[in-house]
This record gives C-alpha cells, structure tokens and sequence, in this order.
C-alpha cells in the first residue's frame, strides 16, 4: 500500500478541502472533480432513516445512468431528519457544484456527515463551494486536504493508493474515507470514495467494488450502529485509456478486484484503528466454515459482541464469550471440532482444541492481551469456508465520549 499517493494521482481527479465555519477548527468542505464523466458504483446505507444527500445521489445516479463527474462533502452536519429545509440544503450543494464546475446537475454527487437533526447550514456551504472551486488542484496536498475535510470524530485522515500494469501502462486506484463511531457491518458511519483511471465495463465494476465492500467495509464495526449517511462508491474514469474491461475470466480484471480489494481493506482497517476510545485493534480469522456466508456472518457477530469486546478491554482471556458469541450466530456447528487460539502478530496461544479447553500460560495470555494489536483465530472443520474482520474492544472512553457527543 503506497501512503505516499493518493486520489489525485489517479488521472483526471483534482481536489480541495476547505474550511467553511460549519465546524470551528478543521476543515469541512470536500471537493472531488473529474474531467470527464465517469462511471459510477455506489453502496449506500441500510437504515431506514435516510440523509437527505444520499436521498439526492440516489436519484442523480438513477438519471444518469450511473455516471457523476464531481463529489461535493461537507463535515460536521449530517443533514438528516431535517425535512424540507435539508433537502434544499442538498440540492442547493448540488447545483451549486455544478454551476460551478460547468457540469450537469446530475452528475453531481453529494454527502454529508456530521451531528443528526440540526438545521442544515446551507449558505455556509454553498459559499464554501463558490470559494473553493478555483483551488482544486492535483496536487498530492489536495488529495490529503480532501481526506482532511470529511473527518468528523475521527482522529486521523485515511488515505490509500494501489497501481498495477496494464500492457506498460499503470493504472491508478486511490481512495479516502472517514469513520471512527457508529461503525457496524452492512455500512457504517463512514463515507468511502474511491477513484480510477481504469477503462472498464459498468457490470463489471459494479460486480468488482461490491466484492472488495463485502470483505472490507462490510466486516468492520466498532460499536454496533449504522448510521443515516453510508455511503461508498468508487468512480471509473476511463482516462488510462486501456481496452476496455468486457470479461469476468480478463487476467487484468482479475487483478483490479485485487488491487480494489486491497484498497478498500486497507482503508477499512484504518477505520477500525481509529475507533472511538478503542484500545485495542482486533483481527477475527475464521477457517472451516460451510460457506462463505456463514464464515461472515459468525465473524460478525463475534466481533459484535459486548462481552468478547469488553473482555479484550480488560485483558482478560475469556475464550467463553467467544464461543458463547458463536453459539448464537444462527450457524450450525458442532462446538466438539472447534480450536481457537488468542495471540498476535508475533505470538498466539492454543486455548481450546476439539472443543476442549486447553491449559495455557495466564502471564502470557495477559502479556498478549495487553497489546494493542489482537488476533482471534477460530477453526470449526465443518468445511473450507473463511473469512477475516476487524473490530474494536469496548471501553469506557468510548461510553463517556458518546455520552456527551451534542454537548
């Protein structure tokens, strides 16, 4: 992973991130402009509440076919659960951008993040637009200045870049992201944007960034909460000017779902590493399930659990709530076959083998346990199925901070 580029220097993307006054230290205005259309693939929230922002790039992505030149962010208001008033609030960002920007309107794309139910902040933001657009540049500065501007409680901006070859000829993927509360599988309070200059068919960029969301964003979670502003997408520009992509078995597409994959774990990871009053980072491996749904879905759960997150807090090697977490994730297995093992990078310890306990070392347990970085590995030997996801132990920094977030 190349921390040195970012989005802009995929061919074509230009950005700014600015501060407007809508937040009072960081900056909290994002533009991201392409020279030419691109194509478009976008996840979007799962709650039943819905931002007004996502509401509008639903509808602009419907009517052009999936196709948006620019991204307009703004930070520190979420823009949700405020009726007509946010509504106009997001067109207005909209058509602003695109009056600006000399693009049609719907091939704007807006998003929003920040504190739910307060009246959206619509002039600030739209002057902010005016103001900035004449500052977008490809400079590496503004791509950090872009991923700076999203940022809400995050502590860290979160970058990434991959390339590959095509015939001599490199292909770009760069993405940013933010999140660090309400962060939970199927989406979390977390906006994506990732960017290339690969020339690929629609279907099949679809097929690739819903496959690298599934082992990345949607195998996170910090707290248990999807929030009413999701959004992740990725935008194909075509400017590489490759033969266009056209076949799932292309060796090149093979190796853009992994690069993308790549990316978007990374950017994943970050997010998880910056969640809100973690200690600890935790890695779930889990091999020998039946089915790849399965292996995900039990990896959820566990990682979700308050008991297994809170005993990582402690420090406690209580492999119990994990396998109790297991028990009742819905999968059927037999808890006689399982072996399970804590550890990290450097060292792990068997705990339980054929569904045994197993005795251990407690000193060294706790001596793992104390750092930063876990890993829980599980083997259940119903068949070859895996899955990896990451999470965050829960501590009582997090419970205070969430506790007076308005105020």
């Amino acid at each position: 992973m190349n921390m040195i580029r970012n989005i802009t220097n995929v061919r074509g993307i230009k950005c700014w991130g600015a501060h407007t006054g809508v937040k009072s230290m960081r900056r909290d205005l994002a533009l991201m402009y392409s020279e030419v259309p691109a194509k478009v693939s976008s996840v979007f929230t799962q709650n039943q509440v819905v931002a007004e922002p996502i509401k509008l790039t639903r509808m602009h992505l419907e009517e052009s076919d999936n196709q948006a030149q620019v991204i307009v962010v703004n930070a520190g208001n979420a823009n949700a659960v405020t009726g007509e008033q946010g509504a106009e609030g997001a067109l207005a960002m909209a058509k602003t951008a695109a009056e600006e920007f000399k693009v049609d309107l719907n091939k704007v794309m807006v998003a929003s993040t920040g504190i739910i139910g307060v009246k959206f902040p619509t002039e600030a933001v739209v002057e902010g637009i005016k103001e900035n657009v004449k500052k977008i540049s490809e400079n590496s500065r503004a791509g950090s200045f872009a991923a700076n501007a999203i940022l809400t409680t995050d502590t860290f901006a979160k970058e990434g870049y991959v390339e590959f070859d095509i015939d001599g000829n490199t292909i770009n993927i760069g993405g940013i992201a933010k999140g660090s509360g309400m962060i939970h599988p199927n989406m979390a309070t977390m906006l994506a944007f990732a960017f290339t200059d690969i020339n690929i068919d629609q279907k099949l960029l679809d097929r690739a960034f819903r496959e690298a969301v599934d082992e990345s964003f949607n195998m996170i979670t910090v707290d248990g909460d999807t929030s009413t502003n999701d959004m992740a997408c990725i935008l194909a520009n075509g400017l590489a000017d490759n033969d266009e992509i056209t076949s799932a078995s292309d060796p090149y597409y093979l190796t853009f779902k992994e690069k993308l994959k790549e990316l978007m774990m990374h950017l994943a990871k970050l997010i998880v590493s910056d969640g809100e009053g973690a200690s600890k980072f935790i890695e779930y491996q889990l091999s020998g399930a039946r089915s790849k749904e399965d292996a995900r879905h039990m990896v959820r759960v566990i990682s979700d659990s308050s008991l297994v997150k809170t005993a990582m807090f402690g420090r406690d090697p209580n492999w119990g709530r994990i396998l109790a977490a297991m028990g009742r994730s819905g999968i059927e297995f037999d808890p006689e076959k399982v072996d399970l093992w804590l550890g990290n990078e450097n060292e792990e310890v068997k705990m339980l083998e054929m569904g045994m306990p197993l005795e251990f070392d407690m000193n060294l347990v706790k001596r793992i346990l104390k750092q930063s970085e876990i890993i829980i590995k599980i083997k259940l030997r119903e068949g070859r199925a895996t899955a990896l996801g990451w999470g965050t132990d829960l501590t009582t920094d997090y419970v205070m901070f969430n506790s007076m977030y308005t105020t």
